[in-house]
């Protein structure tokens, strides 16, 4: 279902759309710079609308759907730019809202200082996110490392900093019966030490 707010639908030479929300607003200008298109889609039907669009500049802001759009509206024959939110702010004109932001990025289409971001393919965006992956089981492991470290010197039982020398001592903590380890104090060790093995196997599979 359109929502239409729209003016007119004559000769858009450059738009801005917003694509915050499940509908994305459309602000649409002539070679005049005059407003032309104002419009409310929903996502759904945000492709066909486009479809019936003549070529035209599209702007749209950096964020995490951006580059997947880039790739969409390209496809229809679009010149899509992905312009950085930071420096789009600076065109809002009073109060935030959805049409302003479409206006915004209208508007900051064409300034010399914003230069664009460069869209990524699938297969960049694959590597981006096996890297984000690889780098957030980095930080698990560490983490579950250093909470196993301050639990163990609760009961008196000191490791040395270190993922190797947790994954040599560990074993033997456990096995060691003579430490002041209750028996629940070893389980819930020995969880976080499963973990930290389990985050290990997978940064080497990353």
């Amino acid at each position: 279902m359109l929502q239409n707010t729209s003016k007119s639908n004559g000769n858009v030479v450059e738009m801005g759309i917003d694509l915050s929300k499940n509908y994305f607003q459309i602000h649409g200008i002539d070679s005049k710079r005059r407003v032309v298109l104002q419009k409310r889609v929903v996502r759904a039907n945000i492709v066909s609308f486009l479809a019936n669009i003549p070529p035209c500049t599209i702007g749209i802001e950096s964020c995490a759907s951006s580059h997947y759009w880039h790739r969409q509206f390209s496809a229809l024959g679009h010149t899509v730019k992905i312009l950085p939110a930071k420096h789009v702010k600076a065109y809002v004109l009073n109060q935030k809202n959805d049409s302003r932001d479409a206006a915004a990025i209208c508007e900051a289409l064409n300034r010399p200082d914003i230069h664009p971001v460069e869209p990524k393919s699938i297969e960049q965006q694959d590597i981006q996110i096996l890297h984000r992956v690889r780098q957030s089981l980095i930080e698990e492991r560490t983490a579950l490392v250093c909470q196993i470290r301050s639990f163990l010197g609760e009961f008196g039982v000191f490791i040395r900093q270190g993922i190797t020398n947790v994954r040599k001592e560990i074993p033997f903590i456990l096995e060691d019966g003579d430490n002041e380890l209750s028996s629940m104090s070893r389980e819930s060790v020995s969880f976080l030490y499963e973990k930290v093995v389990f985050a290990r196997q997978k940064c080497c599979n990353v």
